[in-house]
């Protein structure tokens, strides 16, 4: 019996015994979570982040987003099999390694994968035989290969012999309560035929389905592929929206007509594009092609349009400022709503600061309201989100509607609003006052 057959199947023993101890690294909208589940599965995990407030929070069974009451995190703590600290020496215990760390891209729209780096150096740095690391975070295909795999081995342990390393990326939509965690099959590829195994065999634990493809790679362009196709339809049909314009058309009586036909058409909604897959995706995919003497132009089209839709909404608002009636000194518009999406606490990557940035260099009063984020940071300063109050509304010259929180009361908005700019047809059911309302 070789070496390798030893540690693997040690290992997978551990795995199928529910024995295996388990690290999460990073402790944001897909660590946590993680974590979370794999407690209620039975495991013991040990969770890493570089802020202690998050560590305090955790520990202190506080939830710090949105999708997790805080009864989940006590229950996952009562239990004893949940830890959080920003120690990375604890990673020598653990036999099965998540990385679940940012990856953001550049003002050059270049991937930035110092997290990913800064991980694999602290797991290098306390690496063992016979354990599993799993990369969750995003990104182009080849990162599990040539940034995590080299790190790893400097320590002079190999990959599919002393140690096991797999991609599974994240699929993680928040405020979806459509699906569960375990209804999402889990994508799974190692770099070599160990490492797919004995990650397979764990991720069952999480879901239903675990999807084994041939290569870390594989795996990393599928979830781009999944995020990419949102972004470039979302560009279709923002284009659209622009043309509708022009010809005096309802893109959005035209979409949901469209979306009656029960084949060959997805609905997809215009509007603008935020979070953190969305719109970093198509430029990290774009910028590996390019590695290989090929050139994304249409995904990297598809970007650009969703890109502009923030100025073609400020053009668009302040025409319709201009042809309701004169204003003497500047203009007051609400904001209502700068999460990156309905019914979620997360405004990174949020393009309504970009649309708050160019109302302001046109000289407008700006001010928001969302339930949920308490605070942005426009042009580096801290902007705070107000009491949404009949006199709030009724001071602005327009509320624009920005992210279309369910738990508003959109009627009584358009009640109080002199006039509202609808860019998500979050007004759709109010039935009074529609001469108030301009939608995108």
């Amino acid at each position: 019996m070789t070496m390798t057959t030893d540690v693997a199947q040690t290992l997978e023993g551990r795995v199928t015994e529910a024995t295996a101890k388990v690290a999460v690294m990073g402790m944001g909208y897909v660590g946590l979570p993680l974590a979370l589940a794999l407690v209620e599965r039975g495991c013991d995990v040990q969770t890493i982040d570089v802020s202690p407030e998050k560590v305090r929070a955790v520990n202190a069974g506080r939830s710090y987003i949105r999708d997790i009451p805080a009864e989940v995190v006590q229950d996952c703590l009562a239990t004893g099999r949940l830890r959080a600290t920003t120690d990375a020496s604890v990673l020598v215990d653990a036999d099965v390694i998540f990385v679940c760390v940012p990856t953001p891209f550049t003002l050059q729209k270049e991937p930035d994968t110092s997290y990913i780096r800064d991980a694999a150096r602290q797991i290098a740095a306390h690496l063992r035989v016979g354990q599993l690391i799993i990369l969750r975070s995003t990104s182009y295909p080849g990162t599990t290969e040539e940034i995590v795999r080299p790190i790893l081995e400097s320590t002079g342990l190999e990959v599919g012999r002393d140690i096991f390393l797999a991609f599974a990326p994240e699929r993680v939509d928040p405020g979806n309560t459509r699906f569960t965690a375990d209804e999402v099959p889990i994508v799974v590829g190692g770099c070599d035929p160990a490492s797919t195994g004995i990650a397979e065999r764990f991720l069952e634990r999480l879901t239903k389905q675990v999807i084994p493809v041939s290569s870390p790679a594989a795996a990393e362009m599928t979830k781009l592929l999944e995020n990419v196709f949102r972004n470039v339809n979302i560009a279709l049909v923002n284009q659209v929206a622009q043309l509708c314009d022009r010809m005096g058309l309802d893109v959005w009586e035209i979409t949901s007509a469209a979306a009656t036909k029960p084949y060959g058409f997805m609905a997809f909604s215009p509007g603008i594009v935020g979070g953190h897959c969305i719109p970093v995706d198509p430029y990290y995919l774009a910028w590996k092609a390019r590695e290989y003497d090929f050139h994304m132009d249409f995904i990297e089209l598809a970007a650009r349009v969703n890109e502009e839709m923030p100025f073609y909404i400020v053009n668009r608002l302040a025409a319709a400022l201009h042809d309701s009636s004169p204003h003497n000194g500047r203009e007051r518009i609400l904001v209502l709503g700068v999460a990156f999406k309905r019914d979620v606490d997360d405004a990174r990557y949020s393009p309504a600061v970009k649309v708050i940035e160019l109302l302001g260099r046109r000289k407008m009063d700006v001010v928001f309201h969302d339930p949920y984020v308490p605070e942005i940071h426009v042009n580096g300063d801290r902007v705070l989100s107000q009491p949404l109050t009949r006199e709030l509304i009724q001071s602005a010259d327009c509320v624009l509607i920005l992210t279309d929180h369910s738990c508003v009361d959109y009627e009584a908005i358009v009640d109080d609003a002199s006039m509202v700019f609808d860019t998500r047809n979050a007004t759709r059911r109010v039935s009074s006052g529609r001469e108030k309302i301009t939608k995108l």
